[in-house]
């Protein structure tokens, strides 16, 4: 669906992400997604400040397309309005490529810029959107494989984005992106086990919780056995592999990406290793990364970004 975008879209949307009757500037447009992207994730915009400053814009504006769809999707209680809410979205992101001109939402006025710069793939964004349609109708997932399926649309296209807006357009390195984006999903998952279920979600794949003798009830109750101890051991494995495995792109970008890439890698790690430090328990409460290693990381990306920056004598764009 495309065309022009009517007055009363987004209709039951959270207030914030309203259609405003006024087309915005570029810059404020640009404005309005760098204040949703350092207000709404720290971790994201901690990561982003160690790229260069020409390419945050097209971050910023990346985000804030996920993050609102995001929100379209799960910040709406009934499933029916949420996928109303998400087609519009999609139709606003037909326009936006197909007829800019009529585009309004601050989020598709910045977005175009960072189509008409780096001509990235229309696609990606389609895929988010399908994402957090399937959210609606798909809430409890078989298989580790129906959970590998749906990352390729919720967290895969994600770093691909981060490729191509770098610069990085060869299918070698996104396959490597896929394995870590889809290892920070699955670690999510296994940190929110318990929130997700009170949403009406369950992400642990039916087939491991057969294979470990774990139930449902022990998830609803919450009750932590040896079951579901050895089922988590194995899922944070399973996972942790895959991400050593992807993170191999890190050695295979210039330095400054580099340093953003590996800080995510090591975050999913941090929180793999959350999961171990309380004994794989993840009912009683959300494992979390401490400010220790977050300060620890934190560091270390400091230190690498004045590595690469300055080792060839130029300074921070």
């Amino acid at each position: 669906m495309s065309g022009v975008v009517l007055d009363g879209w987004l209709a039951g949307a959270p207030a914030e992400y309203a259609l405003p009757r006024a087309r915005p500037t570029l810059a404020a447009a640009q404005a309005w997604c760098r204040r949703l992207a350092t207000t709404h994730y720290e971790n994201f915009h901690v990561a982003t400040w160690f790229l260069p400053r020409r390419v945050r814009p097209h971050f910023e504006s990346i985000y804030a397309f996920s993050r609102v769809a995001d929100d379209l999707g799960d910040e709406v209680a009934n499933p029916a309005t949420a996928l109303r809410l998400l087609g519009e979205w999609r139709a606003m992101l037909a326009e936006c490529y197909e007829r800019p001109t009529l585009s309004r939402h601050p989020v598709f006025i910045a977005l175009r810029k960072t189509f008409d710069d780096t001509e990235v793939p229309r696609q990606l964004f389609e895929d988010l959107i399908t994402a957090f349609e399937l959210d609606q109708t798909l809430t409890h997932h078989p298989s580790i494989a129906s959970l590998i399926r749906y990352s390729t649309c919720s967290a895969n296209p994600v770093g691909r984005l981060v490729l191509w807006v770098s610069g990085y357009r060869d299918e070698e390195r996104a396959s490597l992106s896929d394995q870590v984006c889809t290892a920070l999903q699955l670690a999510n998952f296994w940190q929110d086990v318990v929130e997700d279920w009170q949403r009406g979600r369950r992400y642990l794949p039916a087939d491991a919780m057969e294979r470990f003798g774990v139930s449902e009830n022990m998830i609803a109750e919450p009750r932590f056995t040896p079951q579901f101890q050895a089922m988590m051991e194995w899922l944070v494995d399973y996972t942790g592999e895959m991400l050593e495995a992807g993170g191999e792109i890190v050695n295979t970008v210039d330095a400054e990406l580099a340093v953003t890439l590996r800080l995510f890698v090591q975050g999913g790690r941090a929180a793999l290793d959350g999961i171990v430090k309380q004994g794989y328990d993840v009912l009683e409460r959300r494992p979390s990364v401490s400010k220790a290693t977050k300060l620890r990381l934190l560091a270390g990306a400091l230190a690498g970004k004045a590595a690469g920056l300055f080792s060839n004598g130029r300074p921070p764009e």
